[in-house]
């Protein structure tokens, strides 16, 4: 929807307060990172990067390009084709080919799939200072929670193509507003009952006829069936 490849049924896409909704994709100041690259086989690492600014006529593309390159620390291997670099050096050169551009809002799918656990960890590093160097807004859709909680500002929990719950890593994991947040980031043992005790200071639901009580501050429902969640680590013996 924000790449412009779908037209959603209700609602709008705002990009910097200016509705895109009805933009078609190469109208929009976005770029795209995939999983698979999809780089030019026959072309250069360089060739690769400058593509889209030849394709925009932008002035001096291989200039332009050999600074992206710069930027993700690939300027050695500019002459290369890229089946001669590894699999964690064809991502750096689709993110200077997509940083080329200085989109508005950089669009990353599941970029680091590929990658094994070394160069992934390794990768969300350097994406996460190269970010702050060119202070583009990234939107990184990926399946690893831990992936999203390390490298992101501001995560967002989909359930079925809705927003569970949306906010600071650290708040989803220590605040969940449902079930599903809770199992999804970490692990929680869950302990579902009705409420049968409220007061100014704490909830308190019966489980199997005990009573667990939690700060009311932290609940977010205060009455009728609530699950309360307890981290393993938080858990004093």
């Amino acid at each position: 929807l924000v790449a412009g490849l779908d037209e959603p049924t209700t609602g709008k896409i705002l990009l910097g307060g200016k509705d895109i909704t009805d933009s078609k994709p190469h109208e929009r100041p976005i770029n795209t990172v995939f999983q698979s690259y999809a780089l030019f086989p026959h072309m250069s690492v360089l060739e690769n990067v400058a593509f889209g600014l030849r394709q925009r006529k932008v002035a001096d593309p291989l200039a332009k390009a050999q600074e992206a390159l710069t930027l993700v620390q690939l300027q050695h291997l500019a002459n290369r084709k890229p089946q001669q670099l590894s699999g964690g050096q064809q991502q750096r050169v689709a993110l200077a080919r997509a940083l080329v551009n200085r989109p508005s809002l950089l669009l990353l799918d599941e970029p680091l799939g590929a990658l094994d656990l070394k160069l992934r960890r390794e990768m969300q590093i350097e994406l996460k200072a190269i970010q702050v160097e060119v202070g583009l807004t990234f939107l990184h859709v990926t399946h690893d929670q831990e992936e999203a909680m390390d490298m992101a500002d501001t995560v967002a929990v989909m359930n079925k193509g809705r927003i569970e719950q949306m906010g600071a890593p650290e708040a989803l994991y220590d605040r969940p507003k449902t079930v599903f947040v809770s199992k999804f980031l970490g692990q929680s043992n869950l302990f579902v009952g009705e409420v049968v005790e409220e007061n100014a200071n704490a909830v308190s639901i019966n489980v199997a006829g005990n009573k667990i009580s939690v700060p009311k501050a932290r609940a977010e429902k205060h009455s009728g069936k609530i699950a309360i969640g307890v981290r393993p680590e938080k858990a004093n013996f």
